[in-house]
């Protein structure tokens, strides 16, 4: 077995056991606290010398959450609710959720009321983010974040505690950026489900210990030879790109990922904490570059434009949109990324993506009509 082989084994192993994960790190005396989607702090618990751990729903079955959501709400927030409710966040000491959208809103409640031993921390992000108001405010909130995760850990969180973790942070940040561009500039070095374990095992393990990982990796990666690629190259865009049947379509179907503006993914670290001296003020300063998103104000469509522009960059055959049902914010942005795209002449898929249903089959007749498509001489953008 190669290094490399040896080094994704390890990321999804540590994906796909997150009850062995968390029980290690209690064991180890560590408290353990649950982040929910999307753009939640984790350096201020990571400061606290907390395990941070993603919650990112996951394939279940919706018995116990149906109490608490419709049948159309967003099914990462139903099977969020579901793990709540069945045990399988027993061994959490906390939650940290922001409410960037409604359904996170209702879901920072309902954990409340489900998981009554554990402590739910609340965020509330300024969508409107640009505004210097927005970035007092949004120090006040990191503030009282801070301050209830100290309740957690029993412990003060210093300034140079939170300057450490940033540094940490911004460092993972960049190697996963790396790691983005090599295998967008050598498509199909790595599967489009490997892709996927490199960045979503970051949230099942410390952040300096996955990026070691991920910087190995990368210079292992950039001495492998050229693909000489013949397939199709996608870009990926919407909340997450789950689960792995549908990925697998991808690498079936000869469609390498050279790009993702995924929620679960890029945008996650694609945006770095600015210098600065007072670390909560950095944390601020970040949420006010964030942009080009779904659940920040948008006027100007920056996100339409930066997937259009990226699709272009990287020579991109396609743009998938997964589209998270039932997700009114991704809904919103599509016809915009659709126009968009067509000015660059970069055709556009949309496919419905749900965690609790099994859609491969209708996906996979889809999906092989348009990159036989795509794979022709008209190459004229269209949203499907």
């Amino acid at each position: 077995m190669s290094r490399i082989d040896e080094i994704l084994d390890q990321m999804v192993y540590v994906t796909e056991n997150i009850g062995k994960v968390v029980s290690t790190e209690k064991k180890q005396g560590k408290k353990v606290v649950g982040v929910l989607p999307v753009y939640t702090p984790e350096e201020l618990i990571h400061a606290a010398g907390m395990f941070p751990i993603g919650c990112w729903g996951g394939t279940t079955t919706i018995s116990k959450a149906a109490k608490y959501f419709p049948p159309f709400a967003c099914t990462i927030m139903q099977a969020v609710m579901e793990f709540a409710e069945d045990g399988t966040y027993g061994g959490l000491d906390a939650f940290v959720v922001s409410t960037p959208c409604d359904t996170l809103k209702a879901v920072s409640q309902d954990l409340i009321y489900s998981c009554p031993d554990k402590k739910v921390i609340i965020l509330t992000y300024p969508q409107n983010n640009k505004l210097e108001a927005a970035v007092r405010y949004t120090v006040k909130e990191l503030t009282k974040v801070k301050e209830k995760l100290e309740e957690v850990a029993g412990h003060k969180i210093t300034d140079d505690d939170i300057t450490r973790s940033i540094k940490i942070y911004n460092e993972h940040s960049t190697a996963m950026m790396d790691f983005c561009n090599i295998t967008a500039a050598n498509p199909g070095l790595v599967s489009a489900v490997n892709r996927h374990y490199v960045i979503k095992s970051g949230y099942f393990m410390l952040k300096e210990e996955h990026t070691a990982l991920v910087k190995e990796l990368n210079e292992l990666l950039k001495k492998e030879p050229d693909t000489h690629w013949t397939g199709s190259k996608i870009i990926l865009s919407g909340y997450v790109a789950e689960p792995n049947n549908l990925l697998s379509l991808f690498d079936e179907y000869k469609m390498a990922v050279v790009g993702d503006e995924l929620a679960q993914e890029s945008r996650q670290f694609r945006t770095p904490i600015p210098a600065g001296k007072d670390p909560i003020e950095r944390l601020a300063r970040q949420w006010q570059d964030r942009e080009a998103c779904s659940v920040i104000v948008d006027s100007e469509r920056k996100r339409a434009a930066h997937i259009a522009d990226m699709a272009a960059k990287q020579n991109a055959d396609a743009v998938i949109y997964c589209l998270m049902k039932f997700c009114d914010p991704e809904e919103f942005d599509y016809p915009s990324i659709v126009k968009a795209c067509k000015k660059v002449n970069v055709p556009v898929l949309n496919i419905d993506v749900d965690q609790l249903t099994d859609s491969t089959e209708q996906i996979r007749t889809r999906l092989q009509a348009f990159n036989e498509q795509i794979g022709g001489l008209n190459k004229e953008a269209i949203g499907i």
